[in-house]
């Protein structure tokens, strides 16, 4: 009996930090030894290049557009550690549906047996979180990934559109699609961001997956086009990347999450803008606040 691939897929809103976090628990997967393809689905198709040296690879919509036939391995690109590396790539500019890429890349890989060829254990897939359309919402909305988590910080758009992406679990969730496994709290330094964050979680019926700071060992790190985990494997943000992997290891059930009504986030949002600016003039205590 074929043994079972964890399929994943990690959403955020572009900016946010996605593909840091995504390839830091790559790189901590493989460290640990799995074998794990990390599945770039952003148009941009950068989701790699920090596990190849700083290195761009050809994404699969442009070799289908180079060649009539594709083979799998034509557009799987060795990096580090052992992790498959693909880009899906998007369209020429001002051209088509972004969204492509990923369904095209997802059919040719699985046509092709490529999974089970490699004798996977992670799939990883980095999508664009700002918008859930019909492409990007493809792991979401097909059940290709079995998990799905959003990579926030207390910002409230990076929070808004994680908010959409548990309407788009929500929608799907009756029909097979994926659901979500939780949340990664990134570039989380104060501790009213923490508050911001776990009070999100709690009103939306999910969980905190890891607090991640932001850290220069982070810029440091891609600078030299690495993960934080092959440039300073023994850093403490490198300890929290493989705390992450590791509860992704763990974990095992995913739920249906509950996202507010746009209204709903926009009156909470406004509320914790009232208290931080409170906080900030001492018309409320530090303490007062924590129990907000």
């Amino acid at each position: 009996m074929a043994k079972k691939i964890k399929q994943i897929a990690i959403y955020g809103k572009g900016g946010i930090g996605k593909s840091t976090t995504t390839s830091n628990i790559s790189a901590a997967l493989s460290v640990a030894g799995y074998k794990v393809m990390q599945f770039g689905c952003d148009p941009k198709s950068d989701s790699t290049n920090t596990l190849r040296g700083g290195e761009y690879i050809p994404t699969v919509l442009d070799t289908l557009r180079d060649k009539q036939i594709v083979r799998a391995h034509d557009v799987i690109f060795e990096g580090f550690n052992g992790i498959y590396c693909v880009e899906a790539g998007g369209p020429a500019p001002g051209v088509g549906c972004a969204g492509r890429g990923i369904i095209t890349s997802v059919s040719l890989l699985k046509q092709q047996k490529v999974f089970e060829e490699l004798d996977l254990d992670y799939v990883i897939y980095d999508v664009l979180g700002d918008v859930v359309c019909g492409g990007f919402a493809v792991p979401v909305r097909e059940g290709i990934a079995e998990h799905v988590f959003t990579v926030t910080s207390a910002d409230f758009m990076a929070l808004y559109a994680a908010n959409n992406l548990f309407k788009g679990i929500h929608k799907y969730s009756t029909e097979g699609g994926a659901l979500l496994g939780g949340v990664i709290a990134n570039s989380i330094n104060a501790p009213y961001a923490k508050e911001i964050v776990d009070d999100f979680v709690a009103r939306t019926h999910t969980q905190v997956m890891e607090y991640v700071p932001r850290s220069v060992s982070v810029t440091q790190a891609e600078l030299q086009g690495k993960t934080t985990i092959e440039a300073d494997p023994n850093s403490k943000q490198a300890q929290i990347y493989k705390s992450l992997a590791q509860k992704i290891v763990d974990h095992t059930e995913s739920k249906v999450p509950v996202p507010l009504e746009t209204s709903e986030l926009r009156e909470w949002a406004s509320n914790w803008g009232k208290q931080l600016v409170e906080l900030e003039t001492g018309v409320l205590s530090p303490a007062a606040a924590g129990n907000l």
